[in-house]
């Protein structure tokens, strides 16, 4: 297909430096959404309160607090399904936030590995 003068077939009438500079904004913005979504902090509590987590946006477990009355040996089961059911939530609550601040850079735009 020949090159039409001005731009590129299929582009809309956009040449490729105007594009470039397109791709070079948005990985810039998701640089600095990135770099802003690690500085949040996300908390959960589940049992009522009894356990609760704080997470950051880079994905590490902050402060796991346990409310005294679940150290009762008898209740070692529940303890460990209230731990899991903590853990597990603030990871969604976390990849639902950062999915939700990428989306916004990228535009819907599914990039992998984002």
């Amino acid at each position: 297909m020949a090159k039409k003068r001005g731009g590129y077939p299929n582009m809309g009438g956009m040449n490729m430096q105007g594009m470039m500079k397109q791709v070079q904004k948005m990985q810039e913005d998701m640089l600095k959404a990135q770099e802003e979504a690690e500085k949040l902090e996300f908390d959960v509590s589940v049992g009522g309160g009894a356990v609760k987590l704080r997470m950051n946006g880079k994905k590490e477990l902050l402060e796991i607090s346990i409310d005294d009355d679940l150290l009762d040996p008898e209740e070692k089961e529940m303890l460990q399904d209230l731990l899991l059911t903590a853990v597990n939530e603030i990871f969604r609550k976390t990849e639902a936030a950062l999915g939700s601040s990428m989306e916004k850079v990228t535009g819907g735009l599914n990039i992998p590995g984002l």
